[in-house]
């Protein structure tokens, strides 16, 4: 094996086992900061090993080993040997070293467990939402900190300070290793869900930069979503989460043109859409609908996509339900943006001034001043209704809000279809 195909080895095994790596540590030593070292130093030594030695028969066992000699080396460095001992009940043998069997032991136990603690850890509510995002990507997804910056197009050196910073409030915060229960657990599963669905989203329709998408950060929420649902099978907006973005995902391929350009909802080719994926979430939304979450607003979300799923062509689609459904989705999640979404339903279900008018509405309001897409939506519908010259107007005034230079492009594009037809 050469050493670049042991590196890229390395790099495919990083991303499937450091979770639990880092999980498993961080409940021994009691440090997601100190955990993921360790779980880097074995990475270290893994880079430096297998390229000689081969990739091992059980690599993530091989990790999990190497991390497991440096935890207990740093817990006799930094005496909190002493300290593991009486956690785990020893007490007649409080001043003796512990042996690696019973550290073995420890690591390997309720790994499901050390999974979703480490969920709950990545997406605690004393970090800002940005570093959530960062820590949740670097601890569970195994990115590196250039691949953070890369995907959300921020300076390295600021995601760095970020999960510095992350790392630095959880252990001044102490919050502890676990699972939390009862109102808790449903507040910050609320946190979670949010911070997997960030990740996606920008993975999704970039906020900015030359592409119009970034399939690997809807690939990592995915992955996450997937492995939250096993972990915490019972709970509705879980399955709602994954159904959504299982749905949402399934029209990536026919969501980009040859050149790059964006395809949108109406103009895409159906036959190109993932139908694996829409099995899958179609499966999800079910599960979540039986567990009594049809209401969740992720569940309502899942339940618009697959209107467009079960749709055959865009003539199809059951606009008058989706419209129905963000009407539901407004009162269990009020928003804007919700609205702004309910008036495009509207528009397509009962004609584009039907939609027109609960969008201007919207135009006062001030948490939309600068989201491209009112413009953008009011566009639309004027351009329905032959006013082409307000339409080529609002168009422009998207184009100058958005920070994505391939919405930028079609936005312009769509201002001058309108300058011309209004000549």
């Amino acid at each position: 094996m050469t050493a670049s195909d042991a590196h890229r080895a390395i790099h495919a095994v990083w991303r499937i086992e450091s979770a639990r790596l880092i999980a498993g540590l961080t409940r021994v030593v009691r440090d997601v900061g100190l955990a993921e070292e360790l779980a880097q130093d074995a990475l270290v030594a893994a880079l430096e090993q297998w390229p000689k030695s081969g990739v091992p028969d059980n690599p993530g066992a091989w990790l999990m080993a190497a991390a497991k000699h440096r935890a207990i080396d740093q817990l006799r460095r930094s005496k909190r040997l002493e300290l593991k001992h009486e956690e785990l009940g020893h007490e007649l043998e409080a001043r003796r070293a512990l042996a690696a069997p019973e550290l073995d032991a420890a690591i390997d136990e309720d790994v499901g467990d050390d999974l979703l603690r480490l969920v709950f850890i990545s997406c605690h509510p004393v970090l800002s939402t940005e570093a959530r995002v960062a820590l949740t990507l670097r601890l569970l997804g195994g990115l590196t900190t250039e691949e953070i910056a890369r995907a959300f197009l921020v300076p390295e050196p600021t995601v760095a300070q970020r999960i510095v910073r992350a790392k630095r409030t959880l252990a001044e915060a102490r919050v502890p290793f676990e699972v939390p229960h009862g109102a808790e657990l449903a507040a910050r599963l609320s946190s979670v869900l949010e911070v997997i669905y960030l990740i996606f989203n920008e993975g999704y329709a970039a906020t900015a930069g030359d592409d119009w998408m970034r399939p690997a950060l809807c690939e990592d929420a995915l992955r996450l979503g997937r492995i939250l649902a096993e972990l915490v099978p019972k709970e509705p907006e879980v399955h709602g989460l994954v159904a959504l973005m299982e749905l949402q995902a399934s029209r990536a391929r026919a969501r980009i043109g040859p050149s790059g350009e964006p395809i949108l909802l109406l103009d895409q080719n159906r036959a190109r859409w993932d139908q694996l994926l829409i099995r899958r979430g179609l499966t999800a939304l079910d599960r979540a609908e039986k567990l009594g979450g049809a209401q969740g607003p992720y569940a309502l979300q899942a339940a618009i996509a697959a209107c467009h799923a079960r749709a055959r062509t865009a003539a199809e689609t059951n606009w008058v339900r989706i419209a129905a459904l963000y009407e539901k989705l407004a009162q269990v999640m009020p928003s804007p943006v919700v609205e702004l979404n309910r008036a495009v339903a509207l528009g397509m279900a009962f004609g584009p001034a039907a939609g027109l008018e609960l969008v201007d509405q919207l135009t006062s309001e001030p948490s939309l001043r600068s989201y491209h897409l009112l413009p953008s939506v009011r566009g639309d519908l004027l351009t329905k209704l032959g006013r082409f010259d307000e339409a080529r107007a609002e168009f422009e005034r998207a184009a100058s809000l958005t920070r994505n230079e391939r919405e930028r492009k079609l936005l312009l594009d769509r201002a001058a279809a309108c300058a011309r037809s209004a000549d």
